[in-house]
């Protein structure tokens, strides 16, 4: 079986910029170790993207921070975590879940036996979102979420999300 990992918005933004916070800062080392678990060819990652208009859109309206704005040092995948990831394995997203990323695995299912892991931020709101969308696609594969290599916005929101992916059948560990 082919083991896939998606790392989830490490980004500079959502680390220790304008969205960051020490939880987010506590993680990235294990998220550097988790992805040298892996071949680099098995290594996907989202990448937050929003545009200058970012407050004028419906996200913006409800989460009035700018973050993630594109081509900013914040928009930034942190660089030595990118620095270990395939950059055509970066599916940039405007939303929370990536359509495109999933589509990605599911044709990869199609052809192989593969399962999935999930490291990244914020657990609450991006890693939930993808771990769904995929688990919507694709029911049938493993799918499990590291929860030492996760921050959510606050511990609480974390841990809600965590007991809200177990519902779902996604492997948390």
């Amino acid at each position: 079986m082919r083991k896939i990992l998606l790392v989830i918005d490490m980004q500079n933004d959502f680390i220790d910029g304008s969205l960051g916070s020490a939880e987010a800062e506590n993680i990235v080392q294990n998220v550097i170790n988790k992805i040298k678990e892996y071949p680099a060819e098995n290594v996907f990652a989202t990448k937050d993207t929003h545009e200058a208009n970012y407050l004028s859109t419906s996200e913006g309206k409800h989460l009035p921070v700018e973050h993630c704005i594109r081509g900013s040092k914040g928009w930034d995948i942190r660089p030595e975590i990118m620095a270990l990831i395939p950059s055509e394995n970066v599916y940039e997203k405007g939303t929370f879940g990536s359509v495109k990323l999933a589509e990605r695995i599911a044709e990869m299912a199609h052809k192989e036996e593969i399962s999935v892991e999930m490291v990244g931020l914020c657990t609450d709101i991006c890693v939930v979102s993808n771990a769904l969308l995929i688990k919507a696609y694709l029911p049938e594969i493993p799918i499990s979420v590291d929860s030492s290599c996760c921050a959510g916005v606050t511990p609480d929101k974390h841990n809600a999300a965590l007991e809200t992916m177990r519902s779902c059948q996604i492997n948390v560990i």
